[in-house]
């Protein structure tokens, strides 16, 4: 399939979903209404003192809301492309490393015990992001070897250490003397937008754009690093300092969009095959159309979230899975596909 027109396609298709995200919600709020609102915010207008609830509710709940929804589903997305070519393994997807998992210790010290409550609303992503920075320092320590980071090492060793973080992570949550603690936490360890705020934005689109242009400039290495360290070397790729430099790239945008939304599982797994599906395997075409996908689908996947037991709201991540899997061996089955190519 051309990937200009596909491109297109899902940009548009991520406005309309933005606005839905915007739109739709458990409170009722005319569509007129909306865009009247959201106008007024853009513009600098006035509104009236009757709309000032509405207007908080579109402005400064929904519409970071979205907007860091989209950022976070686009770099899951290309760092999931990415952490596929760096390890070779299909199964894999951005918190194959056990960064996730590390970001998931330093939450809920904060979120159970209470930890760097100095900090104010920044304690839960400032430990959340330190934790993921510690966690990414320790599996590079522990999978480097004299002969450079290896796939097999790095899966092996995140995987490993993951497992640790989590039973960490458990004992803290039974260890919790507040029920209500412990329900946040399990709501951060399977994803959530619900405190999204506009600060948290600039940061979330810098390090997720930067991390994606990179991985643009580098697609025809990733390419080669695909088809083995052999062949790539012979294409005069270094696998070994590639690696390394992925492997920082995408820990630094796994960090990020873990420490200000959770651990949303299967958007790193699930889009890079379907996108390869649609486009072919270069990843000069994947990655112009993933991030696109990632966004469309975590928008829609919160608005969900939000809807299904309004005014209750559901992890994102359960949504991902309930809506991911299936349609994920629909397409595999489909499409004949196999990962690398059709």
């Amino acid at each position: 399939m051309p990937v200009l027109p596909l491109a297109l396609g899902l940009g548009l298709l991520l406005l309309v979903s933005l606005v839905c995200g915007v739109g739709l919600g458990a409170a009722g709020i005319g569509w007129g209404d909306v865009f009247r609102l959201l106008g007024a915010g853009l513009t600098g207008g006035t509104i009236d003192a009757r709309d000032v609830a509405s207007y908080t509710i579109v402005w400064e709940i929904r519409l970071p809301r979205v907007v860091l929804g989209a950022i976070v589903g686009a770099g899951l997305a290309a760092v999931g492309v990415a952490v596929q070519a760096m390890v070779r393994n299909a199964l894999a997807d951005p918190f194959v490393l056990g960064i996730s998992s590390g970001a998931a210790v330093g939450a809920n010290a904060v979120i159970l015990l209470g930890a760097f409550a100095g900090l104010g609303v920044w304690a839960l992503s400032l430990s959340a992001f330190a934790s993921a920075l510690a966690a990414m320092a320790l599996v590079y320590t522990v999978a480097r070897s004299p002969h450079g980071l290896t796939p097999l090492r790095l899966i092996l060793t995140g995987t490993a250490l993951a497992y640790g973080f989590e039973a960490v992570t458990t004992v803290m949550v039974f260890g919790a003397a507040r029920g209500e603690a412990a329900r946040s936490a399990m709501m951060w360890l399977l994803g959530s937008l619900g405190g999204a705020t506009w600060a948290q934005v600039p940061l979330a689109a810098v390090t997720v754009a930067a991390g994606w242009a990179w991985l643009r400039w580098r697609a025809e290495s990733l390419n080669a690093l695909a088809m083995g360290d052999e062949t790539s070397a012979a294409l005069g790729v270094r696998p070994t300092l590639l690696r390394r430099e992925l492997f920082l790239v995408t820990a630094a945008v796994t960090g990020t969009v873990v420490a200000v939304s959770g651990a949303i599982g299967f958007v790193g797994l699930m889009v890079p095959h379907v996108v390869r599906m649609l486009v072919g395997a270069d990843h000069r075409r994947v990655l112009a159309v993933a991030p696109l996908a990632g966004a469309v689908l975590l928008v829609w996947a919160d608005l969900l979230s939000r809807l299904l037991l309004a005014p209750a709201e559901l992890p994102v991540g359960v949504i991902t899975a309930v809506v991911g899997v299936p349609a994920f061996l629909v397409l595999m089955r489909r499409g004949g596909y196999a990962f690398g190519g059709r």
